[in-house]
């Protein structure tokens, strides 16, 4: 069964041989690929030959073109600096006020060598792999793509003070993402994720606001394109996961800081799952074996058998080959 398969079959409720395995890996698989920060971020073709070696060599299930949150950021005018072998960052552009970023305007992404590298990227995984691998795309949903380009400070003040604006400027980042969906899915992703981070800071009422029907309206154009849609909402999102799970998104992600995820199964629909959400650092990287496998065992009974193994979300680039053999080993230990 390949991992296409695979995952769409428990996606299906389908029978498959063991749950899906789609660890975030990002820094790490870099350095298992020996490839700098720098050339992950920014050659597509050396990204995806990193996410492919670690898929062949690890049992992974997935591919995906997850690196950095600045893609859309730079497109929308944010200055990017990526140092050779660290996490990228902005040094200039953000927007110096709630009315100058109400008044933003859609980009094309095939005008942004970022987003363009996206897009290359995954028809650089389809010529590589066909469909061995689910291969996921990824754009930033609205309050994190707002969060980008104007600050993380500046754009809570911003929803508290002004929320019709900022809701403004998010029905601009809204539209541009769904360029950007379907040029991904045309390019030949399975799966568009939708990474809204900073969600978790602000707030049930908010999220409500400001984000709920924005990333719905992005699940619904990924699945009016054929393809399955994964949102990824990092930190305790226990107060929102109801409205996380009602955006239709196939796939929630869900973080360790989550208490459990039994109080929400009963939510989910036919065909959507958890995944997650073991703890990156102190299971994933620092854990032993057994404390691995307890950990993937545990989400699953929580889930009653709806998660693909994950973590709750980037494996450190600093966990050992060997756990995340011991990682992928669990994924197929929990079927006993």
């Amino acid at each position: 069964m390949t991992g296409l398969e695979r995952t769409l079959n428990f996606l299906a409720g389908k029978p498959v041989d063991r749950p899906p395995f789609h660890p975030i890996i990002m820094r790490w698989a870099a350095r298992y690929a020996g490839v700098k920060y720098r050339e992950f971020c920014l050659d597509y073709r050396a990204k995806a030959a990193a996410m492919i070696k670690c898929a062949d060599d690890f049992g992974i299930d997935w591919v995906t073109v997850m690196s950095d949150p600045w893609a859309e950021a730079t497109a929308f005018g944010i200055q990017v600096e990526y140092p050779e072998d660290n996490l990228p960052m902005d040094v200039g552009g953000r927007l110096p006020d709630l009315e100058s970023m109400s008044r933003i305007k859609p980009y094309k992404p095939l005008d942004n060598l970022r987003c363009a590298n996206r897009i290359n990227e995954i028809k650089e995984f389809k010529r590589l792999v066909g469909d061995k691998y689910f291969i996921v795309g990824w754009v930033e949903g609205p309050v994190a793509a707002y969060a980008d380009i104007r600050g993380l400070s500046e754009a809570a003040m911003d929803f508290l003070d002004e929320p019709e604006l900022c809701g403004r400027a998010m029905d601009v980042i809204v539209a541009s993402a769904k360029e950007f969906i379907t040029l991904q899915v045309q390019a030949g992703a399975h799966c568009i994720g939708i990474g809204d981070a900073f969600c978790s800071q602000i707030g049930p009422g908010p999220y409500r606001n400001l984000a709920f029907s924005r990333e719905k309206e992005l699940v619904d154009h990924i699945h009016s394109r054929g393809a399955k849609a994964k949102l990824h909402i990092c930190g305790n999102t226990a107060k929102i996961m109801p409205d996380m799970i009602a955006t239709g998104a196939d796939i929630l992600d869900v973080d360790h800081l989550v208490p459990t995820m039994a109080d929400f199964t009963a939510l989910l629909g036919p065909q959507q799952v958890f995944s997650g959400k073991c703890d990156p650092v102190s299971v994933i990287q620092n854990g032993t074996p057994a404390q691995i496998l307890a950990s993937v065992r545990e989400c699953r009974a929580q889930a009653g058998g709806r998660v693909i193994v994950s973590a709750g979300c980037e494996v450190p680039p600093d966990t050992t080959v060997a756990n995340l053999r011991a990682f992928r080993a669990a994924a197929e230990d929990t079927m006993s």
